[in-house]
């Protein structure tokens, strides 16, 4: 028990929401009196009580969260991951104590710091530099501990230029990078991040996963919420999915990953399209298949997998072509395929019917991540003639491979190919 530093215990979250009762045609004036009279007094009744004021003509309860259990020990990395609505957001504002949970019992043991949503924490008419200073004191810092750490948070955020302005005038991404900053150099114990990184850039994201796997081989503890399986898989030790406020697997940050994709979560491994007749050509089908055959959209990263793609022809134009992109969670465009080898096979026109083209994505050649299928109909004179943008989702899990073993897998880089390798002594 001395190492655990969270703890919850049956944690559940009910919200009371109004609905507003549609009313068509006509509306005696003493109907619209009375229902006012009716609302002037609820509120005036939950105002004398400390109720929160609903508007509505009827009201529901609408459980976030219910049920939850779980425990965390010091120093790991848990990703939380789950659909919109599933209560990741609401079970982090109750581990920062930003809200109280309607029932159940939450034990932390350390100091909090969260990065909830943009500008977090701080106060729009203060400036940068005060800011960092107010963020501090909150977390329990001296203001002598926080002047030693003041000149690597501005390093790390990269508002030096800004650090006198208000935080009013602040892009969405200057307010990230200053409030990630403090909450991770000021250390704290625990660390709790919501999806909010995917508002900086590229750059800036990386910059932040580095710090975060630094604040984890330090000891601290960090909780982390998104919807980029990559960065789960390549942050996290551990994993906890979250579906309608109940907790549906804990385990491995891989497990986890796998269970969400593998219950169709995060993505299918097939879609069906339907056929309009105002198109010359157009892809109705598109799936990820094993070497087996069978749909999937999750494989391990040393199974070769087919991606298939259907589509009608009434009529083909001219120097067309079928193309297979994939692309990572950022949009980097990975892979690119078409199923014309030469400009003769291009020119070749192709007859009216329904076609089905299958391509092989060789074993080995992508790390642990989620990536997207896109295909498209091309033709260099005319352009696209359709396309189904991030049609597939498909996830790379850690195959148990000599490679893993060796900790290759958890390389930034995006693609592991096995090449062929030829050392020579020398002397």
């Amino acid at each position: 028990m001395s190492d655990i530093v969270i703890k919850a215990e049956n944690i559940g979250k009910k919200y009371t929401i109004g609905h507003q009762i549609a009313r068509g045609g006509y509306t005696a004036l003493r109907d619209v009196l009375m229902q006012n009279a009716r609302t002037l007094w609820n509120k005036t009744k939950d105002l004398a009580t400390g109720k929160p004021i609903i508007k509505g003509d009827t009201m529901e309860e609408v459980w976030a969260l219910r049920d939850v259990n779980f425990e965390i020990q010091r120093g790991e990395v848990v990703g939380i991951i789950g659909r919109n609505g599933a209560g990741k957001s609401t079970l982090l504002k109750i581990l920062s104590r930003i809200t109280e949970p309607s029932s159940g019992r939450l034990i932390i043991k350390g100091r909090v710091a969260s990065l909830l949503e943009v500008g977090t924490g701080f106060h729009p008419e203060l400036t940068g530099r005060e800011n960092i200073y107010l963020n501090g004191t909150i977390l329990g810092m001296t203001r002598a501990e926080i002047t030693s750490k003041f000149d690597e948070i501005v390093d790390f955020a990269e508002v030096e230029q800004f650090l006198d302005t208000p935080v009013k005038r602040y892009s969405s991404g200057m307010s990230v990078r200053l409030a990630f900053a403090v909450a991770a150099h000021l250390e704290p114990e625990i660390l709790v991040i919501d999806e909010v990184l995917a508002v900086g850039d590229a750059q800036f994201q990386k910059k932040c996963f580095g710090k975060m796997g630094d604040i984890a081989q330090g000891g601290r503890t960090i909780l982390f919420v998104s919807h980029n399986m990559g960065a789960v898989l390549q942050l996290c030790t551990r994993g906890i999915q979250l579906s309608q406020g109940i907790i549906v697997f804990t385990g491995t940050a891989e497990g986890a990953v796998s269970h969400y994709i593998g219950k169709g979560e995060a993505g299918k491994s097939s879609l069906i399209y339907e056929l309009r007749p105002d198109k010359a050509v157009q892809i109705t089908g598109i799936s990820v298949l094993s070497t087996d055959g069978v749909p999937v959209n999750c494989l391990p990263h040393n199974q070769p997998f087919f991606v298939k793609i259907e589509y009608t022809v009434r009529h083909w134009p001219l120097n067309s072509y079928v193309t297979f992109d994939l692309f990572d969670q950022l949009g980097t465009q990975l892979l690119w395929s078409c199923d014309v080898k030469s400009a003769d096979e291009m020119a070749v026109r192709r007859q009216p019917g329904v076609y089905q083209a299958s391509v092989r994505v060789p074993e080995g050649i992508l790390n642990p991540g989620v990536y997207n299928i896109h295909s498209a109909v091309y033709s260099p004179s005319e352009g696209v003639h359709d396309v189904v943008p991030e049609a597939i989702s498909l996830e790379i899990s850690d195959g148990g491979t000599l490679l893993s073993k060796l900790g290759i897998l958890r390389s930034p880089a995006q693609t592991a190919v096995s090449l062929n390798w030829n050392t020579q002594k020398q002397s």
